[in-house]
């Protein structure tokens, strides 16, 4: 936990000549992020600047058509994505990856490995054979619906360079993430991984003039993660503003996927919201959308979701410290 520091010991650090950047963020390209003028891509990129953030980099869901608007050269800006592959052979379970620095002819790769081939092994080797830097998302997030191989995460850690501390996720999952960093000698970056455009709420410290130097101290340990706010109060504030995002969500542009929250239950109530007949009730969505911030910012949410995965977590804390 001696990595973890608060705004003010990083400002130090940023005034010494260190960088900082949010390695996961999610733009209106992301099929799960409400379209939004504070979603677009280039306003994400504006507030991050305005944030400090010395890189910014976009990571959607399997797409980037973020780089397509926002052009692939583009200054300060660095070519990132989500890769979510599904190696039932290796892994059992779906695995969340953040790729960078990459161009298009090499996305185009990684997609065909991630979608034809579901071999998780070829894509690791891949990002080394093309030093595509990589990190190891959320390791003990699992998609609803999935049976986790616990084991399976343990040894997949070994063979990533870095992994990832997420603030959408538990702080006890998080410590095992931590764990299994500091077990085999591994980087460790804390993201928003936000979906409503909370960029740079928390980041990452190292040195490097180059997002690539900036990385590779990452990889080698020498980095702080700069962390002001639990987890369960980042969560919450997280929902209200996705809450906010959904009762005035945009249209979303022709040739992107439809929204969809991947949960079909929060699905209906998304599109009942955005109904033409909803529309016509504006106070009625005021009020609603008012108690249903006021429910989510309670943390009675979170502690409820806690609470579920307390059988999951146990079953964590036996494996990882076996």
């Amino acid at each position: 936990m001696q990595k973890i520091i608060p705004s003010d010991k990083a400002a130090e650090l940023l005034e010494n000549g260190w960088s900082k950047a949010d390695l996961h963020v999610h733009t209106c390209c992301s099929y799960d992020v409400p379209a939004s003028k504070c979603t677009r891509p280039e306003n994400l990129m504006k507030k991050g600047l305005q944030e400090g953030l010395d890189f910014i980099t976009f990571t959607d869901h399997d797409t980037v058509k973020g780089y397509d608007v926002m052009g692939w050269n583009r200054k300060k800006l660095t070519t990132g994505v989500e890769l979510s592959i599904t190696d039932m052979t290796n892994v059992g379970h779906t695995v969340h990856i953040n790729a960078f620095e990459f161009d298009k002819d090499q996305y185009a790769e990684m997609e065909s490995i991630v979608q034809k081939d579901q071999d998780i092994y070829k894509l690791l080797d891949y990002f080394r054979d093309n030093d595509i830097l990589h990190i190891y998302n959320h390791p003990f997030w699992f998609k609803p619906g999935e049976k986790p191989n616990i084991f399976a995460v343990t040894e997949l850690a070994k063979h990533f360079p870095v992994i990832e501390y997420n603030m959408q996720d538990l702080k006890q999952k998080n410590f095992f993430s931590m764990l299994l960093a500091q077990r085999y000698g591994k980087g460790m970056a804390v993201t928003t991984d936000s979906h409503t455009g909370r960029i740079g709420r928390v980041y990452t410290v190292a040195r490097g003039d180059t997002f690539r130097e900036y990385f590779r101290n990452i990889e080698k340990g020498r980095a702080y993660l700069m962390i002001d706010e639990q987890i369960w109060k980042h969560i919450s504030n997280e929902l209200n503003a996705w809450v906010e995002l959904i009762f005035n969500m945009e249209k979303r542009p022709s040739g992107y996927d439809d929204y969809s929250t991947g949960v079909n239950t929060f699905d209906k109530v998304v599109n009942l919201i955005g109904s033409e007949k909803m529309e016509k009730y504006p106070r009625f969505n005021n009020i609603t959308m008012n108690l249903a911030q006021h429910f989510l910012g309670s943390g009675l949410p979170f502690l409820l979701y806690r609470i579920s995965k307390q059988p999951q977590v146990s079953r964590i804390s036996r494996i990882v410290n076996a």
